[in-house]
């Protein structure tokens, strides 16, 4: 009874759809993995940029990116120059007592850096910092640090335009408003049209009554002329009855038959 208990209270936290950000996130990591499908380099750390690049909206979307691209670049800087620094001492490489006081010199800066060029950035950096000094080899140090920072440039990319393609975002509001801008103007023309045809179908209508009906005196137009022949009066009618329906008059379309 108590577990069944806790299943139906952890099902009822789980979320209940899809939200627009989840499939945002979805989508642009991978698009990042497509990309790099075709260039053999693995996708891991541009798919991680654009997860975590990725908001909620366009702007909140460019301060998450931010924060992990400005971060990257300023921990990875940080952490190839203390490296190299280490190495003086120890070619070889290998964690040695002199990555105490060098994280902690780097850690400062990362910090003072940050609060200098972007304060959201000090988390990442001091995740690539910290891979940089103690996880790689004085082999590929270089190239680990060169290589996060451009994956995680294109990951943010990724997010910030699949951010702007999304309803809320950039791209998509400046085609909305071309759209918009069209319909009106696409509105603007037809209704005097339409109006004109809406008339029209109104004079037909009176005009083949009329003839149906001679002995009914009706006050319409002197240009209108009355159809004797059986195909001229079927070829009114039925233009009328096509127009009206077509215009939605509110006359009662049964009336209106061709005589046969």
């Amino acid at each position: 009874m108590d577990t069944k208990e806790t299943k139906s209270g952890i099902l009822s936290h789980f979320p209940k759809k899809i939200g627009m950000r989840n499939i945002k996130t979805a989508t642009a990591a991978a698009l990042c993995a497509f990309v790099y499908s075709f260039t053999g380099h693995s996708p891991a750390f541009a798919c991680i940029g654009a997860i975590f690049g990725m908001g909620s909206s366009l702007e909140n979307s460019k301060l998450n990116g931010g924060n992990r691209f400005f971060g990257t670049i300023i921990g990875g800087l940080i952490g190839m120059a203390l490296f190299r620094i280490h190495l003086i001492f120890y070619p070889e490489g290998g964690i040695t007592w002199l990555m105490i006081p060098l994280v902690f010199i780097g850690t400062v800066l990362l910090i003072l850096l940050c609060q200098t060029f972007w304060v959201g950035g000090i988390h990442p950096g001091g995740v690539v910092l910290c891979i940089v000094l103690f996880n790689t080899s004085a082999d590929d140090y270089v190239s680990y640090a060169l290589f996060r920072m451009f994956d995680t440039g294109v990951g943010v990319l990724a997010a910030l335009f699949v951010n702007s393609i999304f309803p809320g975002g950039m791209t998509f509001e400046w085609f909305w408003g071309v759209y918009s801008k069209y319909k009106a103007r696409k509105d603007a023309f037809e209704k005097p049209h339409m109006e004109n045809v809406s008339h029209l179908a109104v004079e037909m209508s009176q005009e083949m009554e009329h003839t149906l009906h001679p002995h009914h005196h009706y006050d319409l137009p002197k240009h209108h002329k009355l159809l004797h022949s059986d195909a001229e009066l079927e070829d009114a009618s039925q233009q009328a009855l096509d127009m009206a329906k077509e215009m939605q008059h509110p006359r009662h379309l049964d009336d209106f038959h061709a005589p046969k």
